[in-house]
């Protein structure tokens, strides 16, 4: 199944999809949209454009498990998704991916507003390979 994975954030969002085989992620683009139902459309066209079957949206939940505000406009975003696209819409836990996708790009010593450019997309890829490895091992 192809899935498109998304790393909402308030101004810069990354994308990801998946083979159809479920092995390979990859980075599509970050985009740079503030209103949500802009950005929906957007990430809807993305999802058209890759034949997408389904999105993960990361979920940012507090190092303690529970949920804030940014958690809630994540959820609030899913609905635009669902509505927009009329695909599932799954989440998955998203603490420390962008630390995560930091580290990569130190490692790659991509620097700058390179860095700036593709980091959220980075982030999307992680959010994507961890719920592949969960898929693979609980479904």
């Amino acid at each position: 199944m192809i899935i498109l994975s998304v790393d909402y954030g308030r101004v810069r969002t990354g994308i990801a999809v998946c083979d159809k085989r479920e092995i390979l992620a990859s980075p599509v683009c970050t985009i740079t949209e503030p209103d949500m139902k802009k950005l929906g459309e957007k990430i809807k066209s993305i999802a058209e454009e890759k034949r997408a079957e389904m999105i993960v949206l990361g979920l940012p939940r507090n190092m303690d498990g529970t949920e804030g505000e940014s958690a809630q406009n994540v959820r609030s975003f899913a609905e635009i998704l669902k509505e927009k696209t009329g695909l599932p819409v799954e989440f998955s836990d998203e603490r420390g991916t962008t630390v995560t996708a930091h580290s990569f790009l130190n490692e790659t010593d991509t620097r700058g507003k390179k860095r700036k450019a593709v980091v959220d997309a980075v982030a999307a890829v992680i959010i994507l390979e961890d719920y592949l490895s969960f898929r693979r091992n609980n479904i």
